[in-house]
């Protein structure tokens, strides 16, 4: 670990080395107060260990409610596309992309629902884009070249990418976020996707490789053997993070991935949507291991990369509802949940302070006596 810190870059080498995993004493005081709440002990199963990340992650029980919260969707376009891997036009990128600075697409809805900042980040959409008081013009490049022909993307465009995700996170939490969530938009960009879980996992192809936005059999299959070439021509190292990126990568992936490290550096929990997103966890964990404390999986995606990657990375996921389409719905949907285990382990009162009976204690105390 230590020689690829040192080929990182000055801004990745202090942010990677400053991600530490949860403190050990707010765990255990936070799993301490979760067995002393008026329920059966584990009764609210993943809940309650949400609740000990949130604690762990902050350094305190209970933890700072994680609001308000803030969706970060980083938005690109991808070379690969010229191999005819999905049936979308590229141009439905940036289109999606005034959708959602007009208020229009799933994810505003949701967003509005549960009360979350919904932030639009161009970091390589392959045409300018109109300025918007939602978009925050980042662009890397138009969009990355074509993996089976050629690298996406330099090492230099790679790190550039990572670093404007750890950018745009210390912006959000500087402006008051206490919460970020994953979201991406970028036709093609479920086959970058499938090679970055291809190479972290050790995994093949066609178990990585997915429906994406619905595509036919036929499509799918060429899908995966496009992926198969690319991984074939340029062999990256998972050792590696920044040249996987630069390999076969997309730059929102290289967006999300700095996006991960950037809550991670600052003790901020991040909520993870679909396969794009758990790629780009992926890599933030190949760069610090440690930032996966900061992680939580909002939901379980049909994309079989997805799964993969969340079993990888040992997060469970929070909601399991057959969702694919990205834009971060999944994830935003997960922060009621997430939400609420922080305000249980704050706000529900202990055995002791409302003069409940503690079953379990008292059971412990009679086959002691």
């Amino acid at each position: 670990m230590s020689e690829l810190i040192g080929a990182l870059s000055q801004t990745l080498a202090g942010i990677t080395g400053s991600i530490t995993g949860l403190d050990a004493e707010a765990v255990q005081a936070a799993r301490q107060r979760q067995d002393s709440l008026t329920k059966p002990r584990g009764a609210l199963g993943v809940l309650e260990d949400v609740s000990v990340q949130l604690s762990g992650l902050a350094g305190r029980c209970p933890p700072p409610a994680p609001t308000p919260a803030a969706v970060a969707v980083f938005a690109a376009d991808h070379g690969v596309y010229a191999q005819g891997v999905t049936p979308w036009p590229q141009e439905v990128t940036a289109q999606m992309v005034s959708n959602f600075l007009a208020g229009g697409a799933v994810i505003n809805a949701i967003a509005a629902e549960v009360d979350a900042r919904v932030v639009v980040v161009d970091i390589g959409v392959g045409v300018p884009l109109e300025p918007h008081e939602a978009l925050l013009d980042r662009k890397v490049r138009l969009g990355t070249a074509d993996m089976t022909v050629e690298p996406a993307m330099t090492r230099d465009q790679a790190t550039q990418a990572v670093e404007v995700g750890i950018a745009v996170a210390r912006q959000l939490i500087d402006e008051g976020a206490r919460c970020l969530v994953t979201g991406d938009m970028g036709i093609a960009n479920t086959t970058a996707s499938a090679a970055l879980v291809a190479v972290f996992t050790g995994s093949d192809p066609e178990l990585v490789t997915g429906l994406g936005t619905g595509i036919d059999q036929a499509t799918l299959l060429r899908k995966i053997d496009v992926v198969g070439q690319a991984l074939a021509r340029h062999q990256p190292e998972a050792a590696d993070p920044i040249g996987v990126l630069a390999a076969v990568g997309g730059l929102e992936h290289a967006g999300l991935a700095g996006l991960i490290l950037g809550a991670a550096a600052a003790r901020v929990p991040v909520v993870l949507d679909g396969v794009i997103a758990g790629s780009a966890a992926l890599v933030a964990q190949a760069l610090a291991p440690a930032s996966t404390a900061a992680m939580i999986a909002g939901h379980r995606s049909t994309e079989p990369g997805a799964r993969i990657a969340l079993d990888h990375l040992g997060l469970r996921a929070l909601v399991d509802l057959d969702l694919r389409l990205g834009e971060g719905s999944g994830a935003a949907l997960a922060l009621p949940l997430i939400r609420s285990a922080a305000r249980i382990l704050t706000e529900v009162a202990t055995f002791d302070s409302a003069g409940v009976v503690d079953k379990e204690e008292q059971i412990v105390d009679e086959a002691g006596q």
